[in-house]
């Protein structure tokens, strides 16, 4: 993709380049000839005149570039057979170099052909013009001055588009080497993808079925509400996770649907009474003005409480979490307290496990702070993750 403001920025210094050129040359030109103690009148006015005028025509644009240069050795030629002198063979010197470098550069084809014929035709009838024999030092002088600066700007611009296209065969090498990376990454993710599906969720499976057979059993014989209550929380779970993994293979192999929505704040308390039902005793407390969160950031805090209530079933005692959910202007903060079992050790462990890593890469991708640890009685665990909003602070 072109970028407009680049190529404006490229094209004013390109022009400025060439009003910076024209003038060296119109400079250089006119002391040239001012140095050489020629009497000054009418006629040797309107060639200093003429000289500035052929010089500026360098600034001009460059597909006139040809006739720019012609322009300066017949102007030269002109001077010569009006005003005669060898000394007018060096009139416009510079201006003629750098007119013919200009035409080597930027013309291609016939064009650039034409133009340096005609520059060394000029340079020709110039020698004529003041009195030289048509001879091989005419022709040789000539040729020197016209075909040199010529072929120097035929090699810049070679060279440039040489260097140019060595940038574009890099470019392609890197992207092809990117698309590389990417289908096997693809590839890869393809592979987890089966891998899942054939091992976690066949399991998954067989846990829900189960799960729904025995409660269908306990209805039947029993009819104890705390083991059906029990046994369809298994159920529901083995549900959720059967869904939310086939997300995540749908997000693996890049075919979830659009409908799809991910967790996020407003099901947290459908997660709890999921783990009510268990006969756990959780407890939320929400306060401040709710916010909307960017999607992103709704599903991360979603799945930071999960990880949190995972750690807390697997490392406390049974007894009731708490869970804190805190909107504060432009401070968000979520937070889970546990009872520690009575043998556990209180120190903050030197090394994060699986959860707690996945808490903290999910806060910081947010620029949030992850903060744990046993309260000071060494009884309960804290687990706390804050993040700052846009907005009032």
């Amino acid at each position: 993709m072109i970028n407009v403001a680049s190529l404006s920025r490229a094209r004013t210094n390109l022009q400025r380049q060439s009003l910076l050129v024209a003038g060296v040359c119109a400079v250089a030109d006119v002391l040239s000839f001012l140095v050489q103690d020629l009497p000054v009148d009418g006629a040797w006015t309107a060639a200093l005149l003429g000289i500035v005028v052929v010089d500026a025509a360098l600034a001009s644009r460059t597909k006139w570039s040809g006739a720019v240069a012609v322009a300066a050795v017949v102007f030269n030629a002109a001077v010569a057979l009006l005003l005669g002198g060898p000394r007018t063979l060096r009139l416009n010197e510079t201006g003629i170099l750098v007119a013919s470098y200009r035409a080597g550069a930027w013309l291609r084809g016939r064009w650039a052909v034409a133009s340096l014929l005609g520059v060394i035709g000029g340079l020709v009838l110039a020698h004529l013009t003041r009195g030289y024999a048509l001879d091989w030092y005419v022709l040789v002088s000539a040729a020197k001055t016209g075909l040199i600066s010529w072929l120097v700007g035929r090699y810049t611009t070679s060279r440039r588009a040489y260097l140019d296209e060595m940038r574009r065969q890099a470019e392609q090498e890197e992207r092809e080497a990117q698309e590389a990376v990417d289908a096997a990454i693809a590839e890869d993710r393809a592979a987890i993808a089966r891998d899942l599906h054939d091992v976690i969720t066949h399991h998954v499976s067989a846990i829900s079925v189960h799960a729904g057979a025995a409660r269908l059993r306990l209805a039947r014989t029993s009819g104890d509400e705390s083991a059906l209550r029990s046994v369809r929380s298994v159920e529901d779970s083995s549900r959720t996770a059967l869904h939310d993994l086939r997300q995540m293979l749908d997000l693996l192999l890049g075919q979830r649907p659009q409908a799809d929505r991910d967790p996020g704040l407003a099901d947290i308390g459908a997660m709890l009474e999921r783990l009510r039902e268990t006969g756990l005793e959780v407890r939320l407390d929400a306060s401040g003005t709710p916010r909307d969160l960017p999607p992103q950031l709704d599903a991360a805090v979603f799945r930071i409480v999960q990880e949190m209530l995972t750690n807390a079933l697997r490392h406390g005692d049974g007894g009731p979490i708490e869970v804190s959910v805190r909107h504060d202007g432009g401070r968000f903060d979520v937070e889970t307290v546990n009872p520690l079992p009575a043998e556990h050790p209180v120190e903050v462990p030197a090394r994060e496990g699986r959860g707690l890593a996945g808490i903290r890469a999910r806060a910081e991708e947010f620029g949030g702070v992850l903060t744990r640890g046993a309260g000071p009685d060494g009884k309960n665990w804290r687990t706390a993750v804050s993040f700052r909003l846009g907005g009032p602070q």
